[in-house]
């Protein structure tokens, strides 16, 4: 029961709330007093989003109880920042070094740098990260953090210019970037109406079962408060939807059985207070709990159907085929082959799914967080059988995303409620919910077999993968489709075959995870071409530099990409790192008498932006205003990536325009045009090219108007253009020319579809307008005696077109490089266990070592200014560069990640006892990898 709380000081003030005494300090924080800015993650202490200064030191407030704090004081983000000096220079530096991406974590990063910084002893890097260790961040990387916490310690931190006369190139600060900083963004629990009800689902507890729903008439009338249970039979339109229209299958709620742990078969939906408190085991619901396949082996081998639609249990298969593979592998001079594996990966961004939707007569309007705005309005609209424009999707700010929340997951349940009830109805999952019940990177068992030439040319590859798509489709067609294109490498082979299927079985969907099966296929890939450099006696870098793809060759599709090939020289650029890594690994292991050992590893990577072979549009909108500034309408929602600063750049760029002089409007279906989803490094390529598209036909418009030519100079004022063509100068006033219905006095909307083709039975075509290069190294230490591995130093080369804005790509490839370090080394998720963020691991401010970055600018023709993708990307050769370190160090070869202690220290002691044996593992035509 509430009560009212004793007083304490809040930012400040006095403060006195009505409230449980037991309720978290958080939930009152947020809920009470609207300090949002205070975000929730876990509510375990995990993630540490909800750090706030209790009397001056970070604490997690969600361990705090409302009655803990009399007497004591609170400071929260929004009192740091209109209070405190030390917060207000972080929030500088933060922008500043981009140390802020989505933005859930930053306000808790700056709250636990300020107790920090306040205690006033000396700041080194190693103490920023015992300080900020208890806050998790998804996208950065931490090196950012540390590196902005640092300059304010060091008194250098400053601001950079925001009007930069060139726009394109320059680290400009994030134009979105104040408001996380500040702790003012809306994520998708942050805001609701007042009159909101909440919603609870119901899940199956078993991978797989019958089920049946009892009395709910007697349960409603038991539980006052609760307004109404909707199952299956409530959505008025179809009950399934999906990421591909073809392959839509996953329901709202299941009818008689599920088919995966967590799978939802009911809401109960009522006053927020009554569905808080409500014990779910009281619903009338009885479970069979059914015989579940949950391994692709008993599936492949199983009669029965796991899904009804897909004979033999395979969702779908990839293929892409060239030249004669078994005459070149028998004809090689060496051969290596191998098996590897690797476990579902869960996204752990720190933002659970969260959002609100609320009927406005034949419309709904739901305000969430999500990816994928014009996805979502479709599925939304088939769940309730309206037409498209009559579903608004207002995307909030995104706390993290990687692929997940291209996905429904909230929407569809509080669609249909707010729909029947006409009031609007929110739903916030919990982080073990999240887990539970989102995707996940599909498990992947891969066979590979690849042969060269004795003097080191790659003559043929087969690689075989089978990848665990989980109950339904999710984006499992474009894994199966996408990785036989990649598993290459980028890397010229004459003679290749690749196959992939995915793989139905009973358990979590598993869906698109930053590179789409692409960082699975080089895994394995990239530890077998070191294999083959070695059994050759060739240097590792030096083996992949000479098969590396150029302009000319053509990839294992057919197609010859022309210009912006740049991987030869991502690789290139790591010859002095590599060999002044390599003779320091070498001298550190000579004289050790211990169990340290340490190994360098290299790894390259390719990457196609955008759909595979499939249209992949993006549309802008650009408008003059009366007052003289413009307007972006760009759909494209930003997840941390970037995107809304970015293509502000490009669009100025080639409108000669002002960065500040633009006003963004932001994904919204009601608002902005679709620039189709975030996902595939995509927004920066396409909706970048429809933004430069747009800027240079606004920019036309305004030479026409004043009679001008192509190179003169646009000055944006008030109300009024200043066009100077050489010595002659031009007035527009903008009074003076008609408004259109949108208010602009002109407006261009252009669109931009990158050019592709499909590909035939045998994959060939081509399936990208332009491919993303990258090559990692890695310098690791190995205890071999504890099996621990510890990441020193990542050099990460990437070839990104042009660098939009340097600061933003570099955290990219810093926050790719630390999910890939977890890939590598310590995350997988095991259904039914670990369901939250103590027991599944990521890693921490301390687990990721410095990141130094080389951007290489091979521009491609097809991008904005030559620029190129890197969000998905700057993750897939960290994981096998790491790998290949680690062979390097301790002379072990894992075919299963992550290489956890207890994988590697079995993989030395079976090491050990083959030396003992006297057996040395071969590499040859016969042999493995190891």
């Amino acid at each position: 029961m509430d009560q009212r709380l004793p007083g304490f000081t809040l930012n400040g003030e006095t403060a006195t709330i009505a409230a449980a005494p037991g309720s978290r300090l958080s939930q009152v924080l947020r809920e009470a007093f609207g300090l949002t800015g205070t975000k929730v993650g876990c509510d375990a202490g995990d993630c540490g989003a909800c750090t706030v200064l209790l009397d001056g030191e970070a604490a997690c407030s969600c361990l705090v109880a409302a009655a803990q704090v009399e007497g004591h004081t609170v400071d929260t983000i929004e009192g740091l920042t209109r209070n405190n000096a030390l917060t207000q220079a972080l929030q500088a530096s933060f922008l500043r070094y981009g140390a802020a991406q989505c933005g859930i974590c930053t306000p808790a990063m700056l709250t636990a740098a300020t107790a920090l910084l306040q205690r006033g002893t000396e700041v080194t890097e190693g103490r920023i990260a015992d300080a900020l260790g208890g806050v998790l961040c998804r996208c950065t990387g931490y090196r950012k953090i540390i590196a902005a916490v640092l300059a304010v310690a060091e008194g250098s931190a400053t601001l950079q210019p925001t009007s930069p006369a060139n726009p394109v190139g320059s680290r400009i600060d994030r134009l979105d970037g104040m408001a996380k900083v500040e702790g003012r963004d809306i994520f998708g629990a942050d805001e609701a109406p007042n009159d909101v009800l909440a919603l609870r689902a119901i899940r199956s507890p078993h991978h797989r079962a019958a089920f049946e729903i009892g009395d709910i008439e007697a349960f409603l009338a038991a539980h006052p408060g609760i307004v109404r249970v909707f199952t299956a039979r409530d959505v008025p339109g179809r009950n399934c939807y999906g990421v591909i229209p073809a392959f839509a299958d996953q329901p709202v709620f299941a009818s008689g059985e599920t088919r995966f742990r967590g799978e939802a078969v009911a809401a109960v939906v009522g006053e927020p207070a009554a569905v808080e408190a409500l014990d779910l085991s009281a619903f009338p619901i009885s479970w069979t709990a059914l015989t579940a396949i949950t391994a692709m082996d008993e599936a492949l081998a199983s009669a029965e159907l796991l899904h009804p639609a897909r004979p033999e249990n395979i969702l779908t298969r990839g293929r892409v085929a060239r030249g004669d593979v078994e005459a070149a592998l028998a004809a090689a001079d060496a051969m290596v082959e191998g098996e590897f594996e690797t476990g579902f990966v869960e996204h752990a961004y720190i933002e659970p799914e969260a959002g609100f939707a609320r009927r406005v007569g034949d419309r709904i309007e739901i305000q969430a967080c999500t990816q994928a705005p014009y996805m979502d309005r479709d599925d939304v609209a088939g769940l309730l059988g309206i037409p498209p424009e009559n579903v608004r999707i207002i995307p909030t700010a995104v706390g993290g995303g990687f692929g997940s929340k291209l996905d429904l997951s909230i929407q569809p349940f509080i669609a249909v409620a707010a729909w029947h009830l006409d009031r609007p109805v929110r739903m916030v999952y919990s982080r073990s919910e999240s887990i539970a019940t989102t995707t996940k990177r599909h498990p992947a068992r891969m066979r590979v077999r690849i042969g060269a030439s004795r003097d080191g040319k790659l003559a043929a590859m087969d690689f075989s993968g089978d990848f665990n798509t989980g109950a339904y489709s999710s984006w499992g067609p474009t894994v199966a489709n996408r990785v036989p294109v990649h598993a290459s490498g980028p890397y010229y082979i004459p003679h290749y075959r690749a196959v992939a299927r995915a793989v139905h079985t009973h358990l979590v969907p598993a869906g698109a995870f930053r590179g789409f099966g692409v960082p699975q296929s080089s895994i394995a890939q990239e530890q077998l071409y070191d294999a083959l450099a070695d059994r050759l006696g060739i240097d590792r870098l030096e083996f992949r530099i000479r098969n590396a793809l150029t302009d000319e060759l053509p990839t294992v599709t057919g197609q010859v990409l022309g210009e912006g090939v740049g991987i030869k020289a991502c690789l290139e650029a790591l010859r002095d790192p590599w060999r002044r890594a390599r003779e320091a690994a070498a001298a550190f292991n000579s004289d050790r008498r211990d169990s340290l050992r340490r190994g360098v590893g290299v790894a390259g990577m390719w990457y196609g932006c955008g759909n595979t072979s499939l249209p992949n549009p993006s549309t802008i909108r650009l408008g003059l205003k009366p007052d003289g500034r413009l307007a972006l309408h760009q759909g494209a929602v930003d997840i941390g990536q970037g995107s809304n600063t970015v293509i502000t750049q490009i669009c100025a760029e080639a409108l000669g325009a002002p960065v500040e002089a633009f006003d963004l409007v932001s994904a919204d279906t009601d608002l902005s045009p679709d620039c189709g989803k975030t996902s595939a490094s995509r927004q920066t390529f396409v909706t970048g090219k429809a933004a430069e598209l747009a800027g240079r036909d606004l920019r036309a418009q305004i030479l026409r108007q004043t009679n001008a030519g192509e190179t003169a100079t646009i000055r944006f004022g008030d109300a009024v253009l200043t066009v100077e063509d050489g010595e002659r100068v031009r007035t527009l006033w903008l009074a003076d020319l008609p408004a259109t219905d949108l208010g602009y006095v002109l407006s261009t909307e252009q669109t931009f579809d990158p050019p592709t083709s499909p590909l035939d039975a045998n994959g060939q075509g081509e399936p990208y307008a332009l491919y993303g290069f990258g090559a990692h190294m890695a310098e690791i230490e190995v205890d071999c005696e504890l099996g621990t591995v510890r990441v020193l130093k990542i050099t990460a080369s990437h070839d990104v077109g042009r660098a939009i804005n340097p600061t933003l790509v570099e955290g990219q490839i810093e926050g790719g490089v630390a999910q890939g370090l977890g890939l590598a080394l310590m995350e997988e998720f095991h259904p039914g266990r670990g369901e939250n963020l103590h027991d599944y691991l990521i890693p921490t401010i301390g687990d990721v070592p410095p990141v130094e970055t080389i951007l290489i600018e091979d521009a491609s023709p097809v991008g904005p200014f030559g620029a190129k993708g890197v969000g998905e990307q700057a993750l897939i050769p960290t994981a096998p560069a790491i790998l290949n370190a680690l062979h390097d160090a301790a002379g072990i070869r894992l075919r299963r990640v992550p290489a956890t202690p207890d994988r590697v220290r079995a993989a030395i002691l079976e090491r050990d006892l083959s030396a003992t044996a006297g057996f040395q593992p071969a590499i040859s035509k016969e042999g493995s990898a190891g």
